[in-house]
């Protein structure tokens, strides 16, 4: 039985102060949740965040990292520095790397491959535009993202991978994927991997990533194929969180 995730992305939000009563309300909640719970957080921040986490179920995860190992790239971030601060999931390709800093299938690829080298498990974004849902590309064009990164790592190697299914015109938008809509996607990332290994896409967890509201969430998560949320905006409102977390208790 594949462990249900919520994961939570703080974007480009927060601030010492902030962040402390936010966790602090995240912790205090935490008795009445089973599935296991992340939040991944902008970088100047891990280092708070890893303390403030240590003696709880909350883990940690950062928004990005570097393909690169070492060197001469100046605002960058190694995989290995991420792993010194206790990090165990890294968020990749999420669509606005791709949108905004135009992160290619093959980058997002190579920093799957950096996170996995470093000990961490990447939480891999996949999803369609809106142009492309309307013109019935939807699944040819989260079939071609989940490709790449299957020829980079192999099969063997989505053991330790995450797929959060975002699709992009759901994000901060206010729209949700309806639960069929969802769960057919779901479906077919799944399949695609059963095709290489029936073992791997059975124990595969893929995520829900699209304007996650407390009020849909347990619909979405009772879906067959859908195995926790990334979410965004109500990560920063610990009991909108909470309740989103207890939505997938099993």
């Amino acid at each position: 039985m594949r462990k249900k995730l919520v994961a939570g992305n703080w974007k480009m939000h927060g601030s010492i102060q902030a962040n402390v009563a936010l966790l602090d309300g995240v912790i205090a909640g935490m008795s009445g949740v089973d599935s296991e719970v992340l939040v991944c957080v902008p970088y100047p921040y891990l280092a708070q965040v890893s303390a403030k986490v240590q003696h709880s179920r909350l883990m940690l995860g950062a928004q990005n990292v570097s393909q690169h190992e070492a060197g001469a790239y100046t605002g960058e971030v190694a995989a290995a520095m991420l792993a010194e601060f206790g990090c165990a999931y890294v968020i990749v390709g999420h669509s606005e790397r791709r949108a905004l800093f135009g992160e290619t299938d093959q980058v997002v690829a190579m920093k799957c491959a950096a996170v996995l080298a470093a000990g961490m498990s990447p939480v891999l974004c996949v999803g369609e535009s809106l142009a492309e849902r309307d013109s019935g590309r939807a699944k040819s064009v989260v079939s071609r993202q989940l490709s790449v990164v299957l020829d980079c790592l192999g099969v063997a190697g989505f053991a330790k991978v995450v797929v959060a299914y975002e699709p992009v015109w759901a994000i901060g938008t206010g729209l949700t994927a309806t639960p069929f809509q969802a769960q057919e996607m779901h479906a077919a990332i799944r399949a695609q991997v059963a095709a290489l290994s029936p073992v791997v896409a059975e124990n595969l967890r893929i995520l829900y990533g699209g304007s996650v509201k407390p009020q849909g969430a347990a619909e979405l998560f009772a879906q067959a194929d859908i195995d926790g949320g990334l979410i965004g905006g109500a990560a920063l409102v610990a009991e909108d969180f909470l309740a989103i977390c207890r939505a997938a208790n099993s």
